[in-house]
């Protein structure tokens, strides 16, 4: 296939890209983006399955207080009021999630706030005695020291366990800088002014924030470029920052997520679309049970299992590891990254970092701001 010249090869169909390309088009700027996976929309992508929009690589609940993001994604997709209100599993006790008035009453049998108070704070000093003079030297003495042993052993200890593959006294206490306590019976896990799912699900609303865009999906850049040089003005690279430098300062890592879903023949398999399963014995850390974003009717249910899982060059990237030694390389090509010239780094892999869907919009904000002179926050 005979390609034209672009103003610009942008490298991954996610959020970010879909951002950049449809504020680039309306100013007339020519687009071309390629994907190594077959769809578009990256880790937000929602697929069909038996009249259930699922979420491929995991819940993804759109939350956010930016203003203007939250009117920007309207602009494509009308939300439904989906409130995310997890519930946790612990051996065969069920406690409602964020840790609230809810939680308390179930685990201690009490009513107040008050009443709450008076046994985290009795824990609390429990643990300081334990732990002795000084801060806390790792992640277990460092939630202990937060919100108590209870709370702790329960629903932190074999979760957080799981997700990192290490136990918490091995963790730096940097992981949990707090531990939010909610004194109202209020179960929504959220504080931000505006949440929800897209109805139709994400792809469907990446989808038409590209429009027209050409997009090439199973797409390796190195290969494309190689193939194709001088394709493009400039190039927003959104994948991995250390794969573009073919790894030559190190490898970054990440934590990374594995997923087994099922077909099963009930309408209702759980009765909320988020169940956390917080014993370190029990492998999953949590079941979807995606019909519940949407509300969605189905003589059958689709759920999904997901698994923490060590991360090797090749697997899906999630969860950058923000230790000193991975800082500090990042720091390094992120210096390589300034002597590229046409070449503009974006997105949570480019920059090597976490987001939630609508800081990544915010920030695909900036680069739209850097790159075309375009506010969108005006």
């Amino acid at each position: 296939m005979k390609l034209s010249h672009y103003d610009y090869l942008v490298v991954g169909a996610g959020i970010s890209s879909a951002v950049f390309c449809h504020e680039a088009a309306k100013l007339g700027k020519t687009c071309l983006v390629i994907d190594r996976r077959d769809h578009i929309a990256g880790n937000i992508y929602t697929e069909d399955v038996q009249g259930i929009n699922v979420h491929r690589y995991g819940a993804h609940i759109f939350h956010t207080s930016l203003r203007p993001v939250w009117d920007y994604v309207n602009r494509f997709a009308e939300f439904n009021n989906y409130v995310n209100s997890p519930v946790a599993v612990y051996k065969d006790e069920l406690y409602n999630l964020p840790f609230n008035m809810n939680t308390f009453s179930k685990m201690w049998g009490i009513r107040t706030p008050a009443e709450a108070v008076e046994i985290i704070e009795r824990q609390k000093a429990e643990a300081a005695d334990l732990i002795g003079e000084g801060e806390p030297k790792n992640l277990e003495e460092q939630a202990l020291s937060l919100i108590g042993r209870d709370v702790f052993e329960k629903l932190i200890k074999g979760y957080t366990e799981k997700q990192w593959g290490r136990s918490c006294t091995e963790l730096p206490p940097s992981i949990i800088k707090r531990l939010p306590v909610r004194l109202t019976y209020d179960n929504n896990y959220f504080n931000d002014r505006w949440q929800g799912i897209p109805m139709g699900g994400y792809t469907a609303m990446v989808e038409r924030m590209f429009g027209d865009v050409e997009i090439l999906l199973s797409t390796e850049y190195r290969e494309f470029r190689e193939q194709n040089p001088g394709i493009a003005d400039r190039t927003i690279y959104c994948g991995p920052i250390d794969e573009y430098f073919d790894f030559k300062l190190g490898t970054l890592e990440y934590r990374s997520l594995r997923f087994e879903s099922e077909t099963v023949e009930c309408d209702n398999w759980q009765g909320n679309a988020v169940v956390n399963y917080t014993e370190r014995e029990v492998p999953w850390t949590r079941i979807i049970e995606h019909k519940h974003f949407e509300s969605q009717s189905s003589p059958v249910s689709v759920i999904t299992r997901e698994y923490p899982a060590d991360w090797k060059p090749g697997d899906e990237p999630y969860y950058p590891i923000n230790d000193e030694r991975n800082s500090a390389l990042y720091a390094q090509y992120e210096q390589l990254a300034k002597q590229e010239g046409d070449v503009v780094f974006a997105g949570r892999l480019g920059g090597y970092k976490y987001y939630d869907m609508d800081k990544a919009i915010d920030a695909a904000f900036d680069l739209v701001n850097a790159e075309l002179g375009v506010d969108l926050r005006a």
